[in-house]
């Protein structure tokens, strides 16, 4: 269809649209730095340092890390069903959560949402939380321990779905349900939570990205490798090779420094580590907006 604009309106398109390029090309220029510097033999990396077009190619980084292909596929197999099962339990329960807030007839719902916005504030800290969970809760050492701290379910996902429900579910339908005889429990599963699907992707986009790129709770409450998550892995290899250059220059004697090629391993370990992200992200992008949109202007 074709639209009569002013040339301010024109003009206007033609600027934003440049500058949203640039913007977005800036963005993703980074991805392709780290891409083209994990493909760059470490000798070029030292001597001209990071560039677009690297002096001399190595596929040196990726040789090593497909010598350690068992370990890095059990570590992603650890990290997509951490990922999978704590997304999943985690908007599940926000979406549970925040019905009865948005619910006029549920005469706590205040209560309710003060108690929740108040976790937004003030938390038990680090020494507390550590002290329940492994002392009390014994999740050492198992999946929970990934799954259940830090990240399960937030303040901010429960708040978001709960101005969902109040401002863009009509409560007219809502009332017509409860006349033909349905339980809130069935209103919820069967009418708010499919009617909500742009903000429960969002929250959904949220936690899967905080679950993929955690590792503080595995170094909080794992010592054991088999439970180690993709982002662990690359951590603890990333200082191995480090303490393994180390050890080789201190040995080493007449001035002759010992160069281990870590530089292009840990751009290629950014790669491993970012890469499910970038092909997932894109399929869930119209949701994330939406629902923020909906979510929080409206709240």
């Amino acid at each position: 269809m074709h639209l009569n604009l002013s040339r301010g309106e024109r003009a206007f398109r033609i600027l934003a649209v440049a500058g949203l390029s640039f913007a977005s090309l800036a963005a993703f220029l980074p991805f392709i730095l780290i891409l083209v510097s994990s493909l760059s033999s470490e000798q070029s990396l030292i001597k001209n340092g990071y560039s677009f077009w690297p002096a001399e190619w190595s596929f040196y980084a990726y040789t090593y890390m497909a010598s350690q292909a068992k370990t890095i596929l059990r570590a992603y197999a650890v990290s997509i069903g951490v990922t999978a099962a704590g997304t999943g339990a985690g908007v599940l329960m926000a979406a549970m959560l925040a019905y009865p807030m948005a619910s006029s007839r549920f005469i706590f719902r205040n209560q309710l949402s003060f108690l929740v916005f108040f976790t937004m504030i003030f938390s038990g800290g680090i020494v507390p939380s550590y002290m329940m969970y492994a002392r009390i809760l014994h999740i050492n050492n198992t999946y929970l321990a990934l799954v259940v701290p830090n990240y399960l379910m937030g303040a901010f996902n429960v708040l978001l779905v709960r101005n969902y429900y109040a401002h863009n579910i009509p409560q007219a339908c809502i009332e017509a349900a409860r006349m033909d005889g349905a339980s809130e429990a069935r209103i919820c599963f069967r009418m708010a939570i499919p009617l909500s699907v742009p903000v429960l992707a969002t929250i959904g986009t949220f936690s899967g990205l905080a679950y993929w790129n955690d590792w503080i709770n595995a170094f909080y409450y794992v010592d054991k490798p088999q439970f180690y998550g993709i982002q662990n892995l690359l951590i603890r290899m990333m200082n191995n090779i480090q303490f393994l250059t180390s050890s080789a220059n201190s040995a080493i004697t007449g001035g002759i420094t010992l160069q281990l090629p870590s530089n292009g391993i840990r751009m290629s370990m950014a790669v491993i580590g970012i890469l499910p992200i970038v092909l997932v992200y894109p399929f869930l992008q119209k949701y994330l907006m939406r629902g923020v949109i909906m979510g929080a202007v409206k709240g």
